[in-house]
């Protein structure tokens, strides 16, 4: 506990409390000896990244139980029901693979805190495997992968914000169920004016 707590730049009364606080998942036990393992040492590193970005030990609790059973994290983000989005389990080393140099406790946090990320047993699960796909291919175009998740928050703005104008068009002329029925209509229309919307941008630039 003090070797963990030395690494990861804080007290020894801080770690327990944190534990205490269900921030850091149990050591790995064998008779009396606590083993801890890089990956407590990068729960750690992310709590302090969350802190420095304002958020409250309640708040990061809750996260912290949410990326403990990735398959909640929709729960989190308000998500119910079933999903078009498949679910990607990586190990830590893969996901390191994909975003190679850029997995550090602030993105770790950033990608936390957008629900992206969450682990079922030694596993990583990604919410998404479209999103896990584009977010890679960014970054191996060399664009930083704080930026693709800066970006990935404003884009979740605007896309709650048009989910909510859907779903109120159609609950004012269909029953609720045909939501569901009718997202493929909703997926064809932002994919055409993102589409229309990218070719007057390149206009303008030429």
């Amino acid at each position: 506990m003090e070797e963990l707590a030395r690494l990861a730049g804080i007290t020894v009364r801080t770690l327990r409390f944190y534990r205490e606080r269900k921030l850091l998942p149990p050591p790995r036990r064998e008779g009396r000896i606590a083993w801890y393992d890089d990956h407590h040492l990068a729960r750690l590193r992310t709590v302090s990244a969350l802190l420095e970005r304002g958020h409250t030990l309640s708040g990061i609790a809750e996260l912290a139980e949410a990326f403990d059973h990735g398959r909640d994290v929709a729960d989190l983000l308000g998500v119910e029901g079933p999903s078009e989005e498949e679910p990607v389990r990586l190990t830590p080393e893969e996901l390191a693979a994909r975003f190679e140099g850029e997995v550090t406790p602030e993105n770790l946090a950033a990608a936390l805190e957008l629900g992206y990320l969450g682990t079922d047993g030694d596993e990583i699960v990604h919410i998404s495997r479209r999103l896990l796909d584009v977010s890679s291919a960014l970054v191996r175009e060399g664009i930083p992968l704080a930026d693709v998740l800066t970006a990935a928050g404003r884009v979740r703005e605007h896309a709650d914000a048009l989910a909510d104008m859907f779903a109120e068009l159609v609950l004012r002329h269909a029953p609720e169920d045909d939501i569901d029925r009718l997202r493929p209509l909703a997926r064809s229309i932002l994919e055409a004016e993102f589409s229309l919307a990218l070719d007057r941008r390149l206009h303008k630039r030429g």
